[in-house]
């Protein structure tokens, strides 16, 4: 290691893992909740849950969709889904 004073005990790496799939499902379940009404008209825009209070903002364009988040949310996690089948954002 270049730095080994900076190593993340794995306690911590699996702590922030457990915390991230906590708020990947609660923003799911809001996407689950919150898509069928929405996928029709707005077909692949994207969709940015705030998983704590349940919020959504969407826009065709991520990033104009970010900002409108970020007004109300200027800090903290925030989920990034497509409205689409799947939900996905991107290719594999």
């Amino acid at each position: 290691r270049i730095f080994p004073e900076y190593t993340i005990p794995p306690e911590e790496l699996a702590r922030r893992e457990a915390e991230k799939n906590a708020r990947c499902q609660k923003a799911r379940r809001v996407f689950d909740h919150v898509a069928p009404t929405l996928i029709d008209d707005h077909y692949n825009w994207f969709i940015i849950i705030e998983p704590n209070s349940g919020d959504y903002f969407i826009d065709p364009d991520e990033d104009v969709a970010m900002q409108k988040a970020r007004q109300k949310y200027l800090r903290g996690w925030v989920v990034i889904f497509r409205l689409n089948e799947t939900g996905t954002c991107g290719k594999i």
